[in-house]
């Protein structure tokens, strides 16, 4: 090779790293149309301490979770106690949604993700009644179609915000407290009633299958009341009565327009109990309706425990007594299966006979 030629191929190798060069640093100053928008907050500038309720609106449920006198109520339940923490947590992951992605739709996309009339509106309002923020929720996104795709959980969602609705956005969170039904949103705080005295359960069909159990005292054992000589309690399905009417937890409460006729409660299955502290707790019974019972309860008396620790015992019972006395107002749904220790019949609790083999 001369060094003619050697000089040729010195050249066209500059020109092909500078070409080369000007290649990478063109594709490096293309970036999205939208990149300014991308990592930046979804709802600017909503505030957690300005928050006084929170709308959410499907095509056919609504559910109004407010703030009145320092407490969350839900307003289509008649103000029914709102879990606290699931709605500071809702407010809170609002606050830190962040743009994941940012696109240009039309009408059928829109329709298709649930961005339009078929979404999930939310709204978070101030205290003067006025929207502080508000985003329509679409269709869950997910990395890779999952098998099914309800129920999955999903790898965020697809939003839309009212001032560009012709732009879907896609955030890293599915949102899935995002819900209108009210068993998602209250709190399932029921009553306790502890250190049971007395306990009966009159059924339907009458003395054959309804019972009464009392005992003397809190290490005292179980008596069935009215029992044959050929009838003995099981201690063990006593006691699990008992207890199982210590901590009764809800799953939900019924419209405040719900009839008894239509909820059992005309009819119900009546659960009477004293306390050793002096409380007595009526507790009825309705239909069942999917895994859980229509209810209602009573609580009447005034707390008067005795014993060494009775000082700090009225303390706890005076505190939450308020919250218990104040579920009279309204028609409660509980689980099924907290419930299958009470509601047993009378044969059921006693203890099963030998049969002879001949």
């Amino acid at each position: 090779m001369n060094s003619r030629i050697a000089g040729v191929l010195v050249v066209l190798l500059i020109a092909l790293g500078g070409g080369a060069l000007l290649v990478r640093e063109q594709q490096g100053s293309r970036k999205p149309a939208d990149a300014g928008v991308l990592g930046q907050p979804l709802l600017k500038g909503l505030q957690a301490s300005e928050v006084t309720a929170i709308t959410i609106r499907q095509p056919k449920a609504a559910i109004t979770i407010a703030r009145k006198d320092e407490r969350w109520t839900i307003a289509e339940r008649a103000g029914f106690p709102a879990d606290v923490d699931k709605v500071r947590e809702f407010v809170v992951k609002a606050i830190a949604l962040k743009i994941g992605q940012s696109e240009s739709v039309g009408e059928k996309d829109r329709a298709r993700l649930l961005l339009d009339a078929g979404g999930t509106a939310i709204e978070f309002l101030g205290v003067d009644g006025k929207p502080l923020a508000r985003l329509t929720a679409g269709r869950k996104y997910f990395k890779s179609e999952p098998e099914n795709a309800e129920k999955a959980n999903g790898d965020g969602r697809y939003v839309a915000l009212p001032d560009d609705e012709q732009r879907v956005l896609v955030v890293a969170d599915p949102l899935l407290q995002a819900s209108t039904h009210s068993a998602d949103w209250i709190s399932k705080a029921g009553f306790a009633a502890e250190k049971v005295k007395t306990m009966e359960v009159r059924h339907h069909d009458g003395a054959a299958s309804s019972w009464k159990i009392e005992r003397s005292g809190d290490n005292a054992d179980w008596k069935l009341a009215g029992a044959r000589s050929d009838e003995k309690l099981d201690s063990s399905k006593a006691n699990a009565a008992s207890y199982s009417l210590s901590l009764i937890e809800l799953a939900d409460v019924a419209p405040a327009d719900a009839k008894p006729e239509d909820t059992g409660l005309d009819k119900p299955l009546v659960v009477t109990a004293t306390t050793l502290d002096g409380l007595n707790y009526t507790f009825k019974l309705g239909k069942l309706s999917g895994d859980n019972y229509y209810a209602s309860v009573t609580i009447a008396g005034a707390p008067k425990p005795e014993g060494k620790d009775a000082e700090e015992r009225l303390k706890k019972i005076n505190e939450r007594l308020p919250r218990e006395q104040a579920l009279a107002a309204y028609t409660l749904l509980v689980p099924k299966a907290k419930l299958e220790d009470i509601i047993k019949k009378r044969a059921d609790l006693l203890v099963k006979k030998e049969v002879k083999k001949k």
